[in-house]
């Protein structure tokens, strides 16, 4: 950034019409805000257990604790803190008396499994593996536990995949050789380790020899990148372990067949598919109280990753599957089971709210029970309800309820001294007929201390996926409100392709990645500016990421008219290109209906490159050095179109960041050139 842009942005975050106006929000209170996580029940409901992030911008890093509340105290008191500062901790779970939690932190050098009573003052490293702890599922009878390690496939310990790390390290050849896809995945490069389930006995003082159980399984358990213990689960009687798993072989980068397998957790067994009649998505495992049935959730196209999630019950002595919900078109999240057996909870996108919602198992009949807002995680224990839950306006919070009904009881204050000094811009949910004649709903946010009658620039902010949604959620990478902290009104539109609207609507993108969505975006712009008059329409910059980086893209070439400037992350600007060089080929196979070497003239439809001929906006690209959704040369390819035809551009570089910028230093960067840029464009002359 240089050192106008940031001089213009200073005089922008420092000057206020009113001399009683709150401070404008701006990201450092982003960065600064305590975020709330993993809410976990003890078995009798009775003890909430939470994560708290805080960010140590200093030290470019962020640290995580445990608290608790003791939800039947009669008189009601903040939570306190359960583990020690010294601990960064993640994944909290009770053991099955409700007496210990346990969960992983890195404090010994390594991720490994820890545990605290709850009588205790300090924890107690129960685990010392040769290798990092991936994730673990706790057995019901608190006997064994179940737990994922990287391990080389054809290791039969863990100390051999620590040998051979040490050796691979110690090599003074630095090539690596490979015969299949993937060779790298989001933001690693493969090194031929597989995530793998073990089985080993639990004490109260330690964690007793490993055994695989996944043996025979070349694939991911959990998933790569993101995937996690909802992903693997145990039966009632504790004998057998359920895990969804892509068999990798050759057509592991262009395959979303992920199947149910169920293995002995003795490790006596190979594990059996369950589910091989699907070729689509089967996941997020859950037995009935009896063991009798196992629910999931499944797609039914293969190779589609936005595929509508539908429940799924499974009669296990039969082997036969039926829809719980065929007639509710969401796509559903992992799941809790009722204490009564009968009900299953799930949270889903929804006309651009994200809530909860219960699902009858013998009926299918659907209830929302958790308002409007985004709903994060949720727990689930005899009978009471825990949610993290936030809006537009608000960072998440814990709340309890009971499943049966009544109000919801709000367990954390977390920022509340922070945003009660800062003013937030008021957002409202319009809709209007888009492309199709179809109704499309979109989001206006106000701007920080917004005044009657005056008009402001817009930040019109387009989402990624493509198949998501910004909806009623804060962000902490895509936050409107840091733009309307700046002086900024904020537009945003759930255009054709977007989540929470049926799988019609959801479906319609693929194939039309530049047609639909971009009349979409042009009539939501049309609508907005005759809704708000506050939108000043002269003064307007259009950005996104991902998704929204290769929209920003092809608006340069298409849509140009309105747009004092663009902003483009991580943004796609040649498609065939891109098809060769990206990680999950499914993605692009399925949305462009082929392979690029087949139907050439799909990938071209729609493609950026072929309109640079038509940029002149000015333009901010950025980029991270780690993308392999997106890879680097994509962004460097639209700067230096920009470039070379002489249009006002800047590249903002990050060597150490994949497709998301997640340092605190470096979100602060970000958001401060990206401010910058839109003041300086917008700026009245």
């Amino acid at each position: 950034m240089n050192a106008i842009s940031v001089a213009v942005l200073s005089v922008a975050l420092s000057t206020s019409a009113l001399a009683n106006e709150k401070a404008p929000f701006n990201v450092r209170d982003l960065v600064a805000m305590e975020r709330v996580s993993s809410p976990t029940l003890s078995p009798d409901g009775r003890l909430v257990v939470f994560a708290v992030r805080q960010a140590d911008v200093a030290a470019n890093k962020s640290k995580t604790g445990l608290w608790i509340e003791n939800l039947m105290a009669r008189d009601a008191m903040p939570p306190t803190r359960f583990t020690d500062e010294s601990l960064n901790v993640n994944s909290p779970s009770f053991s099955p008396d409700g007496k210990t939690v346990y969960f992983l932190s890195a404090k010994s050098g390594s991720m490994q499994l820890w545990a605290q009573a709850l009588d205790a003052k300090t924890a107690m490293q129960i685990s010392n593996f040769d290798l990092d702890v991936g994730s673990y599922k706790i057995s019901p009878d608190g006997k064994s536990i179940a737990l994922s390690f990287e391990v080389f496939n054809d290791c039969v310990d863990l100390a051999c995949t620590k040998k051979r790390l040490d050796t691979q390290a110690a090599n003074k050849a630095s090539g690596v050789l490979y015969d299949k896809l993937f060779i790298r995945h989001w933001d690693t490069w493969a090194d031929g380790r597989r995530n793998q389930l073990f089985v080993a006995p639990l004490s109260a003082e330690k964690v007793g020899a490993p055994v695989k159980i996944s043996r025979g399984i070349d694939g991911d358990v959990p998933s790569k990148p993101f995937g996690d213990a909802n992903e693997f689960t145990w039966s009632p009687d504790g004998k057998t372990i359920v895990f969804s798993v892509r068999i990798a072989g050759k057509t592991e980068a262009w395959s979303t067949n992920f199947d149910l397998y169920s293995v002995d957790a003795a490790g006596k067994t190979n594990p059996k598919n369950l589910t091989a009649a699907n070729l689509a998505w089967d996941t997020a495992p859950l037995f009935s109280q009896d063991g009798k049935n196992l629910y999931y959730t499944a797609m039914s196209r293969p190779g589609f990753e936005a595929d509508r999630f539908a429940i799924m019950a499974m009669n296990l002595a039969t082997g036969k599957p039926r829809e719980i919900a065929p007639n509710w078109d969401r796509s559903a999240g992992s799941m809790k089971l009722s204490s009564d057996g009968k009900t299953l909870y799930t949270a889903s996108d929804d006309v651009g709210q994200h809530p909860l919602f219960a699902i009858d198992i013998a009926s299918g009949a659907v209830k929302q029970i958790a308002g409007n807002g985004t709903v994060g995680e949720f727990d689930l224990a005899n009978d009471t309800l825990a949610i993290t839950r936030d809006t537009l306006s608000s960072p998440a919070q814990l709340f309890v309820m009971d499943v049966h009904g009544g109000a919801e009881r709000q367990i954390t204050v977390n920022n509340t001294e922070l945003l009660a000094k800062i003013a937030i811009g008021e957002s409202e949910q319009f809709n209007f007929t888009g492309a199709k004649g179809e109704k499309v709903h979109g989001f206006v946010v106000k701007p920080a201390n917004f005044q009657e009658g005056k008009k402001y620039p817009v930040a019109f902010l387009i989402h990624g996926g493509p198949q998501g949604s910004f909806g009623n959620h804060f962000h902490y990478r895509w936050n409107p409100q840091t733009y309307a902290g700046q002086g900024f009104a904020v537009v945003m539109i759930d255009f054709h392709g977007s989540t929470g609207y049926g799988q019609a609507f959801t479906d319609s993108i693929s194939g039309d990645w530049g047609g639909a969505p971009l009349e979409d975006l042009q009539k939501g712009w049309a609508a907005a500016q005759k809704k708000y008059s506050f939108l000043d329409g002269e003064r307007a910059c259009a950005l996104g990421g991902s998704y929204g980086g290769y929209m920003t893209n092809w608006i340069a070439g298409n849509w140009s008219a309105p747009w004092k400037c663009l902003v483009s992350h991580s943004g796609i600007f040649d498609s065939r290109m891109m098809s060769y060089s990206t990680d999950e080929l499914w993605f692009v196979e399925w949305e462009m209906k082929g392979l690029p070497y087949q139907n050439q003239a799909n990938f071209e439809r729609h493609n950026p490159v072929n309109h640079v001929a038509q940029w002149r906006v000015p333009m901010l690209v950025v980029h991270g050095q780690l993308d392999y959704r997106i890879p680097v040369e994509q962004g460097i390819g639209a700067f230096t179109a920009l470039q070379r035809q002489g249009i006002e551009s800047q590249l903002l570089y990050f060597p150490d960041e994949n497709h998301w910028i997640l340092k605190p230093q470096n979100s602060i960067l970000w958001h401060d050139s990206v401010n910058a840029w839109l003041v300086r464009w917008t700026a009245e002359k």
